[in-house]
């Protein structure tokens, strides 16, 4: 299994990762079920998958706790990252990024994933009413207090303010720009895929000049990239999908052209090789420190995911991938 690193710090992980948000919150409640999940974050470690990202507002909560039993048994083969900074309401997710919340929450985090150290710490979103700096440097004491052994930024999002003419991740740069000066970060976590290559500008790059890790979220275009989905399918009122400009009937049906091109290029490298692969091979090809991390609450999914890191797109591959349309009905 090919191997990749986490920022200077050189914490070594799996070419993919599991993202575990799937097996309990925001897609599908009717097929979340705890003992297939367990059995799915079993096979990644199996096949090498070791990092598992989460976060404490999956469920919330349950997402982590579902990961300590495994970690329980398993915590010496497993990349454990998770997040901090978001609230989840009854009807709305708030920001806290106030330092003495922040340490609550990461021994919060340590008791439900049974662990006494978290590899990865990502700060989820930055509270506007909190300098980003403050957050930043109440993570950085959890580091030298040994919870933590690196810190990650998320980017800040499709549907965060940008200026006129500014680029999708110009605010997560300049957040970055930040809080560098106060801690180094190891890894950035941004959407990243075949039909939203938007990291490509900016984000990637600034990461590749100082070494800092990029785990690549959505590289499967939230299940659309698979060519398993059909346009006006439907989706559970609970499922993010549910409520997103890309996967009304009428946008499923005008994207495509994208999943035709995947299957296209699967074609050309055996009657095995699925669509998905081939997304994932497309964003583990933008650089030795880019390790995408599709979410999937099953085993024959993190199989498939797994096996794309054997996958070599040839440079005509590339080429033609980087020609299909990107995606319509994005919240930008």
């Amino acid at each position: 299994m090919e191997r990749r690193t986490i920022g200077a710090t050189a914490l070594a992980v799996g070419a993919v990762g599991l993202g575990c948000m799937p097996m309990s919150w925001a897609y599908s409640a009717s097929r979340q079920r705890g003992a297939e999940s367990l059995r799915a974050v079993h096979r990644a470690l199996d096949l090498g998958s070791t990092l598992l990202d989460t976060a404490d507002m999956y469920g919330p909560f349950t997402n982590e706790l579902l990961l300590g039993r495994v970690l329980k048994e398993r915590r010496a083969d497993a990349f454990v990252s998770t997040k901090v900074g978001l609230l989840v309401g009854e009807q709305h997710i708030v920001a806290n990024g106030r330092p003495g919340y922040v340490r609550r929450a990461c021994d919060a985090s340590l008791r439900r994933l049974q662990t006494d150290v978290i590899d990865l710490y990502q700060l989820h979103r930055a509270d506007p009413e909190v300098p980003v700096e403050e957050t930043w440097g109440a993570m950085a004491e959890l580091v030298r207090a040994g919870k933590v052994r690196a810190l990650g930024l998320c980017a800040v999002g499709a549907r965060g303010r940008r200026r006129s003419g500014a680029r999708l991740h110009d605010g997560t740069v300049r957040q970055l720009e930040r809080v560098q000066q106060v801690f180094p970060v190891s890894a950035v976590q941004a959407e990243l895929s075949v039909w939203s290559p938007e990291a490509l500008e900016s984000l990637l790059p600034w990461c590749a000049e100082r070494g800092v890790g990029f785990l690549a979220a959505m590289p499967l275009g939230n299940g659309f990239l698979t060519g398993t989905l059909t346009p006006g399918q439907g989706f559970e009122p609970e499922d993010v999908r549910a409520r997103h400009p890309r996967f009304t009937a009428e946008m499923m049906a005008a994207n495509q052209p994208v999943v035709a091109g995947l299957r296209r290029t699967a074609a050309r490298h055996g009657e095995d090789v699925t669509p998905a692969q081939v997304a994932l091979a497309w964003v583990l090809a933008q650089g030795p420190h880019v390790i995408p991390v599709p979410g999937t609450k099953q085993e024959r999914w993190v199989t498939e995911n797994a096996n794309a890191a054997g996958l070599r797109l040839t440079p005509e591959d590339l080429t033609e991938l980087s020609r299909l349309p990107r995606a319509q009905g994005s919240w930008d």
